[in-house]
């Protein structure tokens, strides 16, 4: 299936229900495949930065975790049916493990974090295998070197990294062929919700899509990062109009 690119960014025109299919049919494979959960501040940083937007590329799956490229898709005419929310699309993965047996590597936020989620979904999802878990704050060198050699030795099936954007996708692109994780992709704060660190925000907000205000009351220095989106807009009015559409 093609797939539909805005500003310059190429989206796979999925489903949840088809983007968990897909996911699990990596899971069950020998490769290892690179989902990214990709959002219009991330277009926007891929525009400036050459390497991430190399890996966008070469994701075996990008979905679009955000309303503003299903908008964007609509302006311009092209298909991304729906949003797909990352910690959805994972929490769905998650259940298909622990109904299969595929076992989980957490790898990502603060001390401890990673070992409270993994405790939390275990007892959410009876039969979950979480081989493993490791904190974010680990630098290159003999550290991180530790850190892939016990993933290769656990030998997951799935390796979910929180260590924020764009640094999760540019380490798991990194890596990942050392490591030989079937399926592997950024989660961003996931682990903090799980973990009960953090909340999601209310569902009537998340069903008017709304949930980045509610982040940003909660956490309002992500204001400098939602300072792109009227950019993102713009460009994207833009393209339209020189589409002629």
């Amino acid at each position: 299936m093609a797939r539909t690119e805005i500003l310059g960014v190429g989206f796979d025109p999925v489903t949840m229900d088809q983007a968990q299919a897909e996911m699990a049919s990596y899971a069950l494979q020998n490769a290892s495949h690179l989902v990214v959960t990709a959002n219009p501040e991330m277009v926007m940083r891929a525009r400036g930065d050459q390497l991430l937007a190399e890996i966008l590329a070469r994701a075996d799956l990008v979905v679009a975790d955000g309303i503003g490229v299903v908008w964007a898709s609509r302006m311009l005419q092209k298909a991304v049916p729906e949003r797909i929310p990352g910690i959805e699309l994972a929490e769905g993965l998650l259940c298909q493990a622990a109904q299969e047996g595929w076992t989980v590597f957490l790898l990502g936020a603060a001390e401890g974090v990673a070992r409270q989620a993994a405790t939390k979904l275990q007892q959410r999802l009876p039969g979950l295998k979480i081989v493993g878990t490791h904190h974010g704050y680990f630098q290159a060198g003999p550290e991180e070197d530790v850190i892939i050699q016990e993933i290769q030795e656990k030998k997951p099936h799935i390796l979910l990294v929180a260590l924020g954007v764009p640094r999760a996708e540019k380490w798991l692109a990194a890596h990942l062929g050392t490591m030989k994780v079937s399926v592997a992709m950024g989660v961003g704060g996931s682990f903090n919700v799980w973990a009960g660190v953090d909340r999601r925000a209310p569902l009537w907000m998340r069903n008017i899509h709304l949930e980045w205000l509610y982040r940003l009351i909660r956490q309002p220095w992500r204001i400098k990062r939602l300072l792109v989106l009227p950019v993102f807009v713009l460009l994207v009015l833009v393209a339209r109009f020189k589409s002629g559409r």
